[in-house]
């Protein structure tokens, strides 16, 4: 294993909070509780949170370097601000409402030092009841992407082919290169990603933790998922999917910059692909509103209009990033 001198600092860690103050604080808890014997800097990146974060940071951890943006920058910009202060062997994402469990940290570490071909490498999120959340992925694809919104994704989670998207067939206590893992928690090799460059700062929100993972392969490097590293992350991703039969303003603006970021990726790597993925997202939705508004359940008729909904953010998705070539001014 590779061994650091006492004075260099072995992981970076940075955190982006907007008004997340008291799972922050429990976020920052369980780093400290995890740094033991390793040299840790601490950054935490306030997004302009208006609900004292940045006062209970300075009064509770004074040793966090803190860094306040005027504006939300989003996920991948406000990252990339802290990892430009970032001094460790390794960057060390966590986001603010997910908590380090014993022995992560240091595990991630021996990981990365055992692993020189390992550009990045993430671990087993889990929520607070010990329930599995989505850890090791695979690129997306028009075809995973069409798996997935039909539901057969869910429905056969263990067959490798629906399930293909998330991994859902795989053994989760089994190490496995994979293709991207979430941002909720990663670590990555510093110089890789001096190499690579960070996130691309178009992407407000999603797709820009994929994005760089494609990039540290495209470099020769290993993307590592390590079960052994648990991290407790009580988010989820409820916004890439309909939940309740009405829209709700902010669930619409998350749809709309998952698609806004869907665009971006598929034109960024996979150029007149894009077109494909918007079409087909429409045709689907269309498809759906159809057999609902037929339908004699009264419920199932208002859903209707929920995915009528999807249609127009979908085609507002493309104008707004003009087929995916062009990111809107920020923050969306």
């Amino acid at each position: 294993m590779q061994k650091s001198a006492p004075s260099q600092v072995d992981a970076s860690m940075v955190v982006v909070s907007f008004n997340t103050r008291d799972v922050l604080r429990e976020c920052l808890l369980s780093v400290y509780r995890e740094v033991g014997s390793l040299h840790v800097q601490v950054i935490v990146v306030d997004n302009a949170s208006t609900d004292g974060s940045p006062a209970m940071i300075a009064r509770d951890f004074p040793e966090v370097e803190l860094i306040r943006s005027e504006v939300n920058l989003g996920f991948g910009p406000a990252n990339n601000l802290g990892i430009k202060s970032a001094r460790g062997r390794y960057v060390v994402l966590l986001n603010s409402d997910a908590f380090l469990t014993e022995g992560s940290l240091h595990r991630s570490v021996a990981h990365m030092d055992d692993n020189p071909r390992a550009g990045l490498g993430g671990g087993r999120l889990i929520g607070h009841d010990g329930s599995w959340q989505p850890s090791a992925r695979m690129f997306p694809t028009v075809l995973s992407d069409l798996i997935v919104h039909s539901g057969l994704a869910a429905r056969l989670p263990r067959s490798r082919f629906f399930g293909r998207a998330d991994r859902t067939w795989a053994n989760e206590m089994e190490a496995a290169e994979v293709d991207w893992v979430p941002g909720a928690y990663s670590i990555i090799r510093s110089d890789v990603m001096a190499a690579t460059g960070s996130f691309d700062p178009r992407f407000f929100l999603y797709y820009e933790e994929i994005d760089l993972c494609m990039r540290i392969k495209q470099k020769g490097y290993s993307i590592w998922y390590w079960p052994d590293i648990a991290v407790v992350h009580i988010g989820g991703e409820s916004s890439r999917q309909i939940r309740s039969l009405e829209m709700s303003r902010t669930g619409a603006q998350l749809i709309l910059w998952r698609m806004r970021s869907m665009l971006l990726y598929y034109r960024k790597h996979h150029g007149p692909i894009a077109r494909i993925a918007m079409l087909l997202e429409i045709v689907w939705y269309w498809v759906r509103s159809q057999r609902r508004r037929l339908s004699k359940d009264p419920e199932r008729r208002i859903s209707a209009q929920t995915y009528r909904s999807m249609i127009a953010l979908m085609s507002q998705a493309w104008r707004d990033t003009r087929g995916g070539r062009f990111s809107p001014m920020q923050p969306w």
